[in-house]
């Protein structure tokens, strides 16, 4: 309960400027998707990576702080795909649906984030393991063609947890959406994380 407060305290005043272009991840057309980029700043001590941990481990890019351990904690993690369900709600329904059949201990909460441009929603699964996920599903339009999403392990005991979480809400809040032109996008492609 304490992360979900922690986490709504942050998105009431996170604030969403960022420069102008930076961005952090690309991708080419998809089938009706056209070709898209992300772009977010990157919080102080954080490293950006879109290519080379992030390809090994199937998603867009990833954000993390010292050097890479590999572990899935205190790592954000970004992943952007072709919408295939009808609705944002049903790609959190099948997530919830996943992590309970994984976790039929763990607990699932889940709220509204404020986002400028994009319809986003955020859950809290807190596992039975004391392992923590925060997963921010947001939807650009349904002519982007695409959803994506933000998540990040912490385990409940960490005790930078509170800084970690503003962190991981200043770049969901400052991620930003832009469709591209094919000839600037490589082909590259990852599906969705499941919790």
């Amino acid at each position: 309960m304490w992360m979900v407060l922690a986490l709504l305290f942050f998105v009431g005043t996170a604030a969403a400027a960022t420069p102008a272009n930076d961005t952090l991840a690309h991708g080419a057309r998809d089938g009706a998707a056209p070709a898209w980029s992300i772009a977010v700043a990157t919080p102080a001590d954080w490293t950006r990576d879109c290519c080379l941990y992030a390809r090994a481990i199937g998603v867009d890019a990833v954000l993390y702080q010292g050097e890479w351990t590999g572990k899935p904690q205190r790592v954000m993690v970004l992943n952007v795909w072709p919408q295939k369900l009808p609705t944002m709600a049903a790609e959190i329904e099948a997530d919830h649906k996943r992590y309970l059949q994984l976790d039929p201990a763990g607990k699932v909460s889940s709220f509204a984030v404020r986002h400028r441009t994009m319809s986003c929603e955020a859950t809290v699964y807190q596992g039975s393991d004391h392992i923590d996920d925060v997963l921010v599903f947001c939807d650009p339009g349904k002519a982007s063609g695409v959803r994506l999403s933000w998540s990040m392990t912490v385990n409940d005991n960490d005790p930078q947890r509170r800084a970690l979480l503003d962190d991981f809400m200043r770049v969901v809040v400052a991620t930003r959406y832009h469709r591209d032109h094919e000839a600037h996008i490589p082909a590259h492609a990852a599906g969705p994380r499941g919790g």
